[in-house]
């Protein structure tokens, strides 16, 4: 079986071509094929040229890409380029082949109008297939609609998911286990121990709680909330943490509405937290959240010197250089949420506006946009991005990467808004993130509750 999961009907290699969007998802797709034969057509080519440059959030992906097929074909003879040259992988030496597919066919082979790339890659195919039947062929594509295509013209297509980690949203952690009565009913021994004015307790579970991981919740219906803090085959190490307490925290005067945002608040603010994940539909108050602790932890505790902000915005890297003004006002168009949450916070003031424009004169909050993100490196930052349902996982470990020493990063997202055409649910990189990081031992993900922003936008949700 290979590296997709697929069993080969012979012993002899399938070809897989990939389209432009694979190489942009992943730009070391190439390499994660095992002992087959990987083909990249030159029309894909073209287009990673043409968007190698300026300052699309793609461009990074593209150079990456070309520089990554430049390596592997080396100093190969065209014949071998088009023939196919071995991929090296380290010690253990050559396994598979990469080509370029040439635009070589025979017009009778076309089946499909060439005014589009997509149908130059798939009349290609269907000329290779006419010419040698023998070889398996698959196009392995983001794009769902050229997939269709290539299976009406007798193709073999499929989605790249090798860095998908779950095949159902729903399976994924939502950071906390919820249980009906007690959970000291389902538990057969425990130890308690009190110091530096905490309660923890030792474990050995009666029922085994399923896919428990470290830096997860449990909630009861009796009041009680534990913190996972170590996980063994025969017991679990719990941190006792009291309700009342966790719903009366304060981060610049915001208040948790109910369990949910008081374990994500209690993480936001904890210093040995470093990445907080916090996903949930519209409303469920995870820019607010973020962004209370933010500002408290910069202009009251002075953990960090600085807030950036960021999004992930379809488009915006196509026109933000079409707006006016400075890269911070550029940016404003896309972070009026961040404003949005500013004003909410300072709802009760005399004036809303001049508190806002005082806090933002006062705060070191900055707005960047991803393309300023990537390549640096922040120290002693709180890293606020929202919107990351629409990055890929790539993209994802590119700007987590970014955090330097005495840095925190909080990542939200709502995976039922994803906005990328080439991005699902189960391939986003949130999905990614969440999946990778459940076992971080400085780590937190929270799956917010939805908390109607009105009456109007409860029914809307719920009738439109």
């Amino acid at each position: 079986m290979d590296d997709h999961g697929r069993t080969p009907s012979s012993n002899q290699p399938i070809l897989y071509v990939l389209d432009t969007n694979v190489l942009i998802h992943d730009p070391n797709a190439m390499l994660n094929f095992e002992e087959h034969h990987v083909a990249i057509p030159m029309t894909v080519l073209e287009e990673l040229d043409k968007l190698k440059t300026g300052k699309l959030l793609v461009a990074a992906e593209c150079r990456q890409a070309i520089r990554l097929i430049d390596q592997v074909l080396g100093v190969a003879s065209p014949e071998n380029v088009e023939k196919g040259v071995p991929i090296q992988r380290g010690k253990s030496g050559p396994k598979g082949f990469l080509s370029i597919l040439m635009n070589k066919r025979r017009e009778p082979n076309a089946l499909l109008p060439e005014t589009l790339n997509d149908n130059i890659i798939i009349n290609q195919l269907i000329d290779l297939h006419a010419r040698s039947p023998e070889i398996q062929v698959v196009l392995v594509t983001k794009d769902i609609n050229m997939r269709l295509k290539a299976r009406a013209c007798g193709i073999e297509s499929e989605d790249y998911s090798t860095d998908q980690l779950v095949d159902d949203v729903s399976m994924l952690s939502r950071g906390y286990h919820t249980m009906t009565g007690s959970f000291w009913d389902r538990v057969s021994k425990v130890e308690t121990r009190q110091g530096h004015g905490s309660t923890w307790h030792q474990v050995q579970m009666i029922e085994n709680l399923p896919s428990v991981h470290i830096n997860e919740f449990i909630i009861d219906e009796q009041g009680f909330v534990g913190w996972i803090k170590e996980v063994r085959k025969d017991h679990l190490l719990i941190l006792d943490m009291h309700q009342e307490p966790l719903l009366h925290q304060e981060a610049w005067g915001l208040k948790p509405r109910d369990i949910y945002q008081g374990l994500a608040l209690y993480a936001l603010l904890d210093p040995d937290i470093h990445l907080v994940n916090l996903s949930g539909a519209a409303g469920s108050g995870k820019t607010i959240l973020a962004l209370a602790a933010a500002i408290e932890q910069t202009m009251v505790s002075k953990r960090y010197r600085r807030i950036i902000c960021t999004r992930s915005v379809q488009g915006l890297d196509q026109e933000i250089g079409f707006l006016p003004g400075t890269e911070a006002e550029k940016m404003e168009p896309w972070l009026g949420a961040i404003t949005d949450n500013l004003e909410a916070l300072h709802m009760e003031d005399e004036s809303t506006h001049g508190s806002v424009d005082y806090i933002l004169s006062k705060v070191p909050l900055q707005f960047k946009s991803l393309n300023y993100i990537r390549g640096r490196s922040f120290q002693q930052s709180l890293i606020l991005i929202d919107e990351c349902q629409n990055l890929t996982p790539h993209q994802m470990k590119t700007i987590i990467t970014r955090a330097g020493a005495g840095s925190k990063v909080v990542c939200l997202g709502n995976l039922a808004q994803i906005d990328t055409p080439y991005l699902s649910a189960t391939s986003s990189g949130l999905t990614y993130l969440t999946e990778r990081f459940k076992d971080f031992p400085n780590g937190v993900h929270i799956a917010l509750q939805g908390v109607p922003r009105s009456i109007l936008a409860e029914y809307a949700e719920s009738h439109l």
